[in-house]
């Protein structure tokens, strides 16, 4: 099985789409003659023209807002944003407008849009451009919230959310635009809401979803050697959420570990242990620990930063609290 990188599967998927769906265009900042701030576009302005690789001035509510108008319009655009850092200035269009549409129309309007771009802390950025803000996207009715962590959900979840007659919200990372995994030469799609256990054990549920999937892998590698078995499950869509799979490796392991780069606060790791605590309470051996970003605006100095973040360090302290190891 070829084994390529984060951005190149991405890539993979919206080649395959356009090919398949003359519907299908992206749009964005320097998407087009630059190949993409992270090169996720690269050739495919030279394959498919100005026609369907559009770029845009840096207007995020000016050409989000359009990108709903074509999807009302019959098309299926691909909307990227340079940074979801950049998003919060678009949120009027993808709330009041691509969220709402096909309420508000009495089911005539459906809005076929793939909001998607870098989401989530990267480095040196500070408090303005490292923010993980896949909450004010959950939040709302109407929008699908997709996070995959590896390239082969990456692939495969994009393909689907394109497909998808919703708006989905498709949230990818700075840092893993280089990551490689195996993704099959053929073609295949992952659904929206369904997670993946990425590892089976029977001592810890440790349940995240995007970047952090990387350092919860170390973190159960690492308790291996200690004779504690993690079970990790991967959410990769946020809304809708695979509650099933959770609570059976919870109903398994009797105890969760949730660990999400976002603040603590109204986060998606403190509704996933909200939904635990309410339908395994007569499970759960222990309390349902989460490892999150501190609830503090990003620092720019680089030790601070780390230390405001999950680390491998802090997932396996929280672990061995929820078995009660001191």
């Amino acid at each position: 099985m070829p084994v390529i990188q984060y951005r190149e599967a991405l890539r993979q998927a919206i080649d395959e789409e356009m090919s398949r769906d003359e519907r299908v265009f992206l749009m964005g900042e320097e998407v087009a003659q630059y190949n993409g701030a992270y090169k996720v576009s690269k050739g495919l302005y030279d394959k498919y023209s100005e026609r369907r690789v559009i770029d845009t001035p840096i207007t995020e509510l000016g050409f989000t807002g359009i990108g709903i108008g074509a999807a009302m319009a019959g098309l299926r655009p691909i909307i990227e944003w340079m940074t979801f850092n950049f998003a919060i200035l678009a949120l009027d269009q993808v709330i009041n407008n691509a969220a709402k549409m096909l309420y508000m129309s009495g089911g005539k309007l459906n809005i076929p849009v793939v909001f998607r771009g870098p989401n989530g802390p990267a480095e040196y950025l500070a408090s303005q451009h490292s923010q993980a803000l896949q909450t004010m996207f959950v939040h709302v009715p109407g929008l699908k919230v997709v996070a995959p962590a590896t390239p082969y959900d990456a692939k495969g979840l994009l393909k689907s959310a394109i497909r998808d007659d919703n708006p989905v919200v498709f949230l990818e990372g700075e840092l893993m635009y280089p990551w490689t995994g195996e993704v099959p030469a053929e073609e295949y799609l992952v659904p929206i809401g369904s997670a993946d256990i990425k590892r089976e054990g029977s001592d810890v549920s440790i349940i995240t979803y995007s970047k952090p999937l990387k350092m919860v892998q170390e973190a159960a590698q690492a308790l291996e050697q200690e004779n504690i078995s993690a079970e990790i499950v991967d959410l990769r869509s946020l809304r809708p959420l695979d509650e099933e799979t959770i609570f059976k490796s919870v109903m398994k392991t009797n105890r969760a570990v949730i660990v999400d780069e976002s603040w603590p606060v109204v986060s998606v790791a403190s509704h996933v242990a909200y939904l635990i605590s309410s339908r395994c309470f007569d499970y759960l051996d222990a309390p349902v620990e989460l490892v999150t970003s501190q609830d503090v605006p990003m620092p720019y100095n680089h030790n601070l930063e780390l230390a405001a973040q999950p680390s491998v360090d802090k997932i396996i302290k929280a672990v061995k609290k929820a078995l009660y190891i001191q």
